[in-house]
């Protein structure tokens, strides 16, 4: 059975060219060109993944992605944004987006990342059973991170976290100190031998820094070691 594909697209030429790459894939592929039919189809159709450009009419990108993720957390979300501003990256995956393409993107970047997150979609559950969700809250400086919750807090201030986040840094905490290879760590967090580029890693860190460092510019916790990865020292 084809695996479905929602492409949420309003430039009528572009969504075109990805039906056709998409369905010439061996995809089956429902498609909208603004927010609130996105949502419609999205709610009709059930989707094994969402391909969601930013910049739409009636209900943003952003939105749409917010909508989803309130009730579901598992669907493969893909942004798709021709913006080059880091921000956007960030946003993105700040509000539950699971990658992102910036156009133009080529048609084997595409695939990959498209093929990528439906078979981590399709693994989710067996990983799920094989590792235990640890509620234990991570601890570290004057940080502190509540799984059960997805919550934080550094000194008085209160952030919230994602459940990526979460994740990457139960990881950082369980090698504390070790230098961690990038491919290593998207192997773990994001599994099954992530496709994507170590882009996505990159901005989850700058995410990570700005809530728990005193200046994410001059890290104590989260270090970049340049041409490996990264290493976390809870001291």
């Amino acid at each position: 059975m084809s695996d479905v594909i929602l492409v949420v697209e309003d430039d009528a030429a572009i969504l075109s060219g990805l039906i056709d790459l998409l369905e010439g894939e061996g995809f089956k592929v429902w498609s909208a060109r603004d927010g609130r039919k996105a949502l419609s189809v999205y709610r009709e159709k059930s989707p094994d993944l969402i391909l969601l450009d930013i910049m739409i009419p009636e209900i943003s990108g952003y939105d749409v992605c917010k909508h989803v993720r309130l009730t579901d957390g598992r669907t493969p979300i893909i942004m798709l944004t021709a913006k080059s501003e880091e921000i956007d990256k960030v946003v993105g995956l700040e509000i539950g987006a699971d990658d992102y393409v910036v156009k133009p993107f080529s048609v084997k970047e595409l695939l990959a990342r498209v093929r990528a997150a439906l078979r981590r979609a399709t693994a989710g559950p067996a990983e799920a059973k094989k590792r235990k969700w640890d509620d234990t809250p991570i601890e570290f400086g004057d940080v502190t991170i509540d799984p059960r919750t997805l919550e934080g807090r550094k000194g008085k201030t209160e952030f919230s976290m994602t459940l990526r986040e979460v994740q990457l840094m139960q990881f950082f905490a369980g090698h504390d100190g070790e230098v961690l290879d990038r491919s290593l760590i998207l192997d773990e967090v994001w599994g099954l031998k992530y496709e994507g580029t170590t882009r996505t890693l990159d901005q989850h860190v700058a995410r990570l820094r700005a809530k728990i460092e005193k200046d994410a510019s001059n890290p104590e916790h989260i270090f970049t070691i340049h041409g490996i990865g990264y290493r976390f020292t809870s001291g």
